[in-house]
């Protein structure tokens, strides 16, 4: 019972992690893209980033807010995005 109980706090603490990058991410791309951070949010949702975000965070965490900030803009790009 203890290694459940130890197995879904690791999940939970994991799934906050993730929510609380992914807001980083999303205040970041509206600051530097002069929009808001509800509007930047619908962009990168609309385009699949917010997705991609969620499958790749292992990895994203490790790098710069600035790395993944362009590479979420590019990734958007190529799914037809315009900013």
């Amino acid at each position: 019972m203890r290694r459940k109980r130890k197995i879904e706090r690791d999940m939970a603490i994991n799934v906050i992690n993730t929510i609380e990058y992914i807001v980083i991410l999303v205040a970041d791309f509206a600051m530097n893209n002069g929009m808001s951070e509800e509007d930047a949010y619908r962009y990168l949702n609309n385009y699949g980033a917010i997705a991609l975000c969620e499958k790749h965070y292992g990895i994203m965490h490790t790098l710069s807010v600035e790395d993944n900030v362009q590479t979420l803009r590019e990734y958007c790009r190529r799914k037809g995005g315009t900013i």
